[in-house]
């Protein structure tokens, strides 16, 4: 009979009860778990030279000779896998659906202070009681909240894979270790035809005191756990769609190593200008990702940049170029929108006198409502490149390559200066922005606008450092 699995992972880290359930997994005829084939320092076990016929170095120089060997087992074999294991395993281990995931957790903090003491007395199995080693030892925070943060990022990215490949893991914590029933739950999960009967407890626990017993400043915890924002309310939620790098519109320089990554509505047309100036006329643009690689491996040297704007004049030019004024540009399906569900009053000509400083205020603060409840998933229509945040574009921007620089717009000039003079380019002036038609945002600006820019650039405004906007920047 065919098995359901291939073979299986243990998605754990040290101190989370791994090695008792890899000793209750091998009481099975039928299961093998053997142990961290894929540690970096050492494979399978500590002091060991080979596992399944392979050699340290064998699977240093090829991991999937390894991964073979444990599916071509009579029995169903898997091994422990923690944050800090081979890399080049994970993706194929994760994506593998073939592949029995387990995932074992513990409270961060027993297993940190755990893991600590485990280092301090060198003790890090137990099987007889009498032999037991105990010491105290002092929280530090920083230590233990980069502990935390590489294992909370491990977590994320097997569930956010998990999840995107349609796989279901076998959930366990801690404390179920020593529920028989569970650990039964997960020989039939693992396919396997027979039951514990009794629990393996040769292992025994190490630490069984208080955490507070454990540490010489347990004040110094409790003021950490205060500090934590376990529930992640004071997260920005990420509404977003993720965005992919928009390589098409690069623009580099035929005659000096310079490309510029242009965010849509940011002062593309003054930096472009400069590029045609500094290269002598002569640009690119309209690249596929082979041909940007191509053009990188001619420029030695080559600096990519982009510009990051002020949210409150990046979103006043989106709306008066794609909203506000008719023209190739202009995105008539939305505007035709906004105006009817969303209530957004324009004119048919902006340029009438009748659509004054006040009525563009107004409609300007109408799409600003819509901006909000756009980027936060919140309508139908498409978060369209020229009003997303720019902390999404510029992440679109890293799945191909990330820029080296991000400048910004009121300290443009003597930012390209620099960036010319880095490069070895000649430098050339930059040219006025033009502004936004029929009004500017210095026209219409107040501190209602800048409340309702914030609230839907949150992300942006934390990410970068906006403060209020100011004529000029």
């Amino acid at each position: 009979m065919k098995r359901k699995f291939d073979y299986f992972v243990v998605l754990a880290e040290m101190r989370t009860g791994s090695n008792f359930l890899e000793s209750n997994i091998n009481s099975l005829p039928d299961l093998a778990c053997i142990g961290e084939a894929f540690n970096p320092h050492f494979i399978g076990y500590p002091n060991r030279s080979e596992l399944l016929g392979v050699t340290l170095q064998q699977r240093e120089h090829d991991p999937e000779r390894l991964l073979e060997e444990i599916k071509s087992q009579e029995k169903l074999t898997g091994f422990r896998f923690f944050h800090d294991h081979d890399p080049r395993i994970v993706e194929e281990i994760l994506q593998d659906q073939r592949c029995a995931k387990i995932i074992l957790a513990r409270n961060p903090i027993e297993s940190y202070v755990s893991w600590k003491i485990a280092v301090a007395t060198g003790q890090w199995k137990l099987t007889n009681v009498t032999r037991r080693k105990a010491e105290k030892i002092t929280f530090e925070p920083e230590d233990f909240a980069r502990y935390l943060q590489s294992r909370e990022d491990f977590r994320a990215r097997v569930s956010k894979t998990l999840k995107r490949t349609g796989q279901t893991p076998f959930y366990l914590d801690y404390e179920d270790l020593h529920d028989i029933d569970v650990l039964n739950g997960l020989t039939l999960f693992l396919g396997s035809t027979h039951k514990l009967e009794s629990l393996n407890k040769n292992l025994k626990k190490q630490n069984p005191k208080q955490i507070s017993e454990k540490l010489t400043n347990p004040e110094e915890l409790s003021a950490t756990l205060a500090s934590l924002d376990r529930f992640g309310l004071e997260r920005l939620p990420d509404l977003e769609p993720a965005r992919q790098a928009r390589v098409s519109g690069y623009v580099a320089c035929e005659n000096a190593p310079l490309l510029y990554l242009p965010i849509p509505s940011g002062p593309n047309d003054r930096v472009k200008a400069w590029l045609k100036a500094v290269s002598g006329g002569e640009v690119q643009s309209g690249f596929n990702q082979k041909e940007l690689r191509r053009w990188k491996r001619k420029h030695d040297g080559h600096r990519s940049f982009t510009v990051v704007r002020h949210p409150a004049a990046r979103a006043h030019t989106a709306f008066c170029t794609h909203i506000l004024n008719s023209g190739r540009r202009s995105y008539g399906q939305i505007r035709k929108t906004l105006q009817r569900v969303h209530k957004l009053e324009l004119p048919d000509d902006p340029q009438d006198a009748a659509y004054d400083r006040v009525a563009h205020r107004a409609a300007f603060a109408v799409f600003l409502e819509f901006l909000k409840a756009n980027l936060s998933g919140q309508t139908s229509i498409r978060v369209d490149g020229a009003w997303a945040s720019q902390s999404a574009i510029i992440q679109g921007m890293a799945n191909f390559a990330m820029p080296d620089l991000v400048l910004r717009e009121e300290t443009l000039e003597t930012d390209l200066e620099y960036l010319a003079f880095r490069t070895g380019a000649e430098n050339a002036p930059l040219m006025e922005q033009r502004e936004d038609s029929p009004y500017s945002l210095n026209d219409i600006y107040d501190d209602d606008i800048e409340r309702a820019v914030r609230a839907a650039y949150q992300r942006d405004y934390m990410a970068f450092g906006f403060g209020p906007w100011k004529a000029g920047n």
